[in-house]
């Protein structure tokens, strides 16, 4: 036997991109090649896109697939690239045997491609019906086990889930004697999510007693944020290669010769007869690092999927929206971000000062619409006064960048946070316009650490910190009444997001938060604003979820309820 060298081939992709993603495939297919793969390994749904939703129902779409699946085989071959074992991901299509006449359902499928043609499907066995997962209610399960020959090499495949669940697929190849059992995946970001799954990959090895090749995809895709991060760990768990999170990559391992490591893959057998492509292991990110990127990759994404090459937000000299604004230049550059600085009668001096500094060091477009004329015009008409008022402010605003967008093409940013949207703290048609909400899963004591953390990144590589110092640093406000600050309305947001962690994160109730030494008072506050900002929420723009329960993707209440924490 001989070495078999693997490609895990974490790409990133477009739902329908039917044509793109194929040339995605053909593109790293020959990347492999050159490197000297036998296998290559492509993430969960990689012809189309993922994840795909209701699309899969379409039997339209299902024979585009296939189409673009049998372009793949030929194009593979006419380029001499034949002989390439290709996994890649699509959806296929089944009829169970009991009700043959009924129409074909969807399935969630791995084929692998070899020689022009399509070798072998697999269809996936464990459909997720949970967090951002719908696929119980669109796919059929999968029944069958698939176990690869490649140079007399016995390769196991599953997908995703599949490795998630006890029992099923995984367990069925417990004695099968395997060499490796590859995994292609559509593992979207989360916090701290990287350890749980090597962890989870170390189990499934020593179950099988072989190898886990883990390939994921990257690139955001609406409102999810995948990672990549693809690894491969050996038969005792032991972390053997890893990619990098949030890029493209391809990542090269050498399944060893199975006789320079005993018939059972002894451990015991000599480093220096293991050859292997000098194992490649990226480091871990920072956590803050982590979320920062994945926030970049999903506002690129979206922008790119959908056309936008330029984005338009509200600079008022704040912590929010210096953040977005650099996000948004870290993720499509400096001069595609248009920044509009729209002061009233209360907007502080350091304020404007802020705004425009941010402008300049990030190179924004930076222009000022004071919104004193348009305010007064309505408040003469309407004689608003109190919140109503208020709010007249933001929604002027709204307006001004609304109509920027309409005029000249950008994607408007909304730039309120977590904490913001949990208590409804924002004003409908006002600073919750916007197609696109960076920080709508990043709670306001995570935003000051992003701001650090950027800032920080900054200067390690002897650049100006991009976002000013004394917009970290200012106590946060609206500025829509002479002297407010957001305590005036809410909890310190220190105390604010530690209750928020435990009644949104975590699902825990008032007993348990009074357990927990919080004040009465200010439990019931919280409780009571995040209930009754629902309908709020569900108005409010897409954003990345980066957290382990994102309002909207993970966390759906209903908008009119009686029920309160007693």
């Amino acid at each position: 036997m001989v070495n078999v060298r693997i490609a895990l081939a974490q790409v990133d992709t477009c739902v329908g991109d039917l044509a793109g993603n194929t040339r995605t495939v053909l593109e790293w297919t020959r990347r492999a090649a050159q490197a000297g793969a036998d296998v290559v390994a492509f993430p969960e749904m990689t012809v189309t896109g993922y994840p795909i939703e209701d699309l899969a129902l379409r039997a339209s779409f299902r024979r585009g697939a296939e189409a673009a699946l049998q372009s793949i085989a030929t194009g593979l071959a006419q380029e001499g690239l034949g002989e390439l074992v290709v996994v890649v991901g699509s959806v296929g299509e089944r009829t169970t045997r009991e009700h043959d006449a009924a129409p074909a359902r969807p399935t969630n499928q791995a084929v692998v491609i070899q020689h022009g043609r399509v070798q072998a499907r697999y269809d996936k066995h464990h459909l997720p019906n949970y967090g951002v997962f719908d696929e119980f209610r669109i796919f059929a399960s999968g029944t069958e086990p698939c176990v690869l020959d490649v140079h007399g090499r016995r390769i196991g495949l599953v997908i995703c889930e599949d490795i998630w669940q006890d029992g099923g697929p995984v367990a069925a190849m417990a004695d099968a004697d395997l060499d490796l059992l590859l995994v292609i995946n559509g593992s979207p970001f989360e916090d701290g999510k990287v350890h749980l799954r090597t962890e989870l990959a170390a189990r499934r090895a020593r179950e099988v007693r072989a190898p886990v090749a883990y390939v994921n995809m990257v690139g955001g895709q609406d409102d999810l944020v995948f990672d990549g991060g693809s690894f491969v760990v050996d038969a005792d768990g032991d972390l053997l290669a890893r990619a990098p999170q949030l890029v493209e990559h391809l990542l090269l391992w050498d399944l060893p010769d199975a006789t320079l490591e005993g018939a059972t893959g002894d451990a015991s057998a000599p480093a220096a007869a293991i050859p292997r492509t000098g194992p490649e292991i990226a480091p871990d990110l920072d956590p803050d690092e982590a979320i920062y990127k994945a926030v970049v990759a999903g506002l690129s994404g979206y922008l790119r999927k959908n056309g936008f090459g330029s984005v338009a937000l509200g600079l008022s000299g704040g912590i929010d929206s210096a953040l977005v604004a650099v996000i948004a230049a870290d993720a499509i550059g400096g001069e595609h971000v248009v920044g509009v600085s729209m002061p009233s009668r209360y907007s502080s001096e350091h304020s404007k000062d802020d705004a425009a500094d941010l402008a300049k060091r990030i190179g924004a477009d930076y222009r000022i619409q004071p919104i004193k004329p348009m305010v007064d015009v309505f408040e003469a008409e309407l004689g608003l006064e109190g919140v109503a008022a208020e709010n007249l402010q933001a929604r002027m605003r709204g307006v001004i960048l609304m109509g920027l967008a309409n005029a000249e093409g950008h994607l408007v940013l909304a730039t309120g946070n977590k904490s913001e949207l949990a208590v409804g703290y924002s004003t409908v048609y006002g600073d919750a316009v916007g197609g696109y909400a960076p920080l709508k899963d990043v709670d306001k004591s995570r935003v000051w650490a992003l701001a650090r953390w950027r800032n920080n990144a900054a200067l390690d590589v002897g650049k100006l910190p991009p976002i000013p110092e004394s917009s970290i640093t200012k106590p946060p406000s609206a500025e829509l009444r002479p002297g407010q600050v957001d305590q005036d309305s809410l909890p310190p947001y220190e105390l604010l997001d530690r209750v928020l962690d435990a009644y949104v994160e975590h699902a825990e109730g008032r007993v348990e938060l009074l357990a927990r030494g919080f004040d009465p008072e200010i439990v019931d506050k919280v409780l009571t604003l995040v209930d009754r900002a629902e309908w709020k929420r569900r108005q409010y723009p897409l954003g990345p979820k980066v957290t382990g329960l994102a309002f909207g993707r993970d966390r759906r209440l209903p908008i009119t309820t009686l029920w309160r924490e007693p």
